[in-house]
């Protein structure tokens, strides 16, 4: 006895069966045409157990009847791979969870948070845009840079139990008035 399975699948004129390629010709919501090989144009209803959003242009496999057809596979994709969740959704490892990308990585949110024991950043740059930032450091914080420069539009105030400038070189304070004491 043969434990091979055999797809039987033949293409009459009557039944109008197909299974082959096809193209994507145009995409509206929940309606996908698509251009068989042999002429003629069918819509068809994504089949698959994977996310994919056409693009006009896809090849994709299609399967299917007089009574429907049926993508039930991506050959060649050119838009973007979505994966999109109707509600939350989680991502989770049991080791280490890498995300890597030849361009960029992008993450648009109307809020984010991040919750962690530690955060290490390494960058050749780092630009920050914010209308308010506020930073409470319980210990220590320490700044070691080239060169330091800081602008304040407004007024400035810092306040210690005692602060300390040194410097090898000239200190300069210019101001209209100063006040010690």
């Amino acid at each position: 006895m043969s434990n091979v399975a055999r797809l039987r699948f033949e293409e009459t004129a009557d039944k109008g069966l197909y299974l082959g390629p096809a193209t994507v010709a145009s995409v509206r919501p929940a309606e996908i045409e698509v251009d068989l090989p042999k002429g003629g144009k069918v819509h068809a209803r994504l089949a698959l157990a994977y996310a994919y959003e056409p693009v006009p242009g896809d090849e994709v496999l299609v399967i299917g009847n007089a009574e429907g057809h049926w993508i039930i596979g991506v050959v060649h994709a050119q838009g973007p791979a979505v994966l999109h969740f109707p509600a939350d959704a989680e991502l989770r490892a049991a080791g280490t969870l890498r995300i890597a990308a030849d361009r960029g990585v992008e993450i648009a949110s109307p809020e984010l948070s991040v919750t962690t024991k530690k955060i290490r950043t390494i960058a050749s740059e780092v630009v920050q845009a914010f209308s308010t930032l506020r930073q409470r450091v319980t210990e220590l914080l320490s700044v070691q840079a080239g060169q330091t420069y800081t602008v304040v539009e407004g007024s400035m105030h810092s306040q210690a139990k005692s602060a300390t400038i040194l410097t090898e070189e000239k200190v300069s304070i210019n101001g209209k008035e100063v006040h010690l004491g």
